[in-house]
């Protein structure tokens, strides 16, 4: 048997981001885990993770919003931000959203739902945004050949900003979607 703890917040958001921070450093402590996959949107979370665990001891990956995400073709990640980024040791993707890509614009075109957008928002069900945000990355950083998928990672994600979500899982590909495994919840909103 393992006992283990989880951070419950009274409310999702940014403002949780260094209580995420702290466990992550935590859980890291352990030494079981070699990657942390970080959603930015700015890279302001991860540059405060940054601050907190050297990239050249962990590997840390930035998965940032895509092009056209909010608006046009722009990139919510600046290039001075990337290159801070990775002149610190960290590994910067910014690629199409594994839990919703091609299916978002199906729905918005047509007003429905993909099978994809409803795995997303059944993990909302069971730890928010931040948790399918968690899931989100692996996938994509897993796909893009940043993290392995032969053992276990650590992800972090949000609602809106910052991070208030951190879960210790075992990454898994598009294609085999259903070999990941999530292993611990770390921290999660309420």
């Amino acid at each position: 048997m393992i006992e283990g703890k989880i951070i419950y917040f009274n409310d999702n958001g940014r403002k949780n981001t260094d209580s995420v921070i702290e466990t992550v450093k935590q859980r890291i402590r352990r030494n079981d885990i070699r990657h942390i996959v970080v959603a930015s949107s700015t890279g302001k979370t991860a540059l405060k993770l940054i601050d907190e665990i050297d990239p050249n001891e962990t590997n840390i990956i930035v998965v940032s919003l895509h092009a056209g995400y909010s608006t046009g073709d722009k990139i919510t990640l600046s290039d001075d931000t990337k290159n801070e980024l990775e002149e610190e040791g960290a590994k910067v993707f910014i690629g199409s959203h594994s839990l919703s890509g091609v299916g978002r614009g199906i729905s918005n075109k047509f007003n429905g739902i993909t099978p994809v957008e409803i795995i997303g928002n059944t993990l909302k069900l069971f730890g928010g945004q931040g948790l399918k945000v968690c899931v989100e990355i692996a996938i994509m950083a897993a796909d893009a050949g940043l993290v392995p998928t032969d053992r276990d990672i650590l992800a972090m994600g949000g609602s809106h900003g910052g991070a208030d979500t951190a879960i210790v899982l075992k990454a898994a590909h598009m294609n085999n979607f259903f070999d990941l495994r999530i292993k611990e919840i770390l921290a999660k909103p309420l």
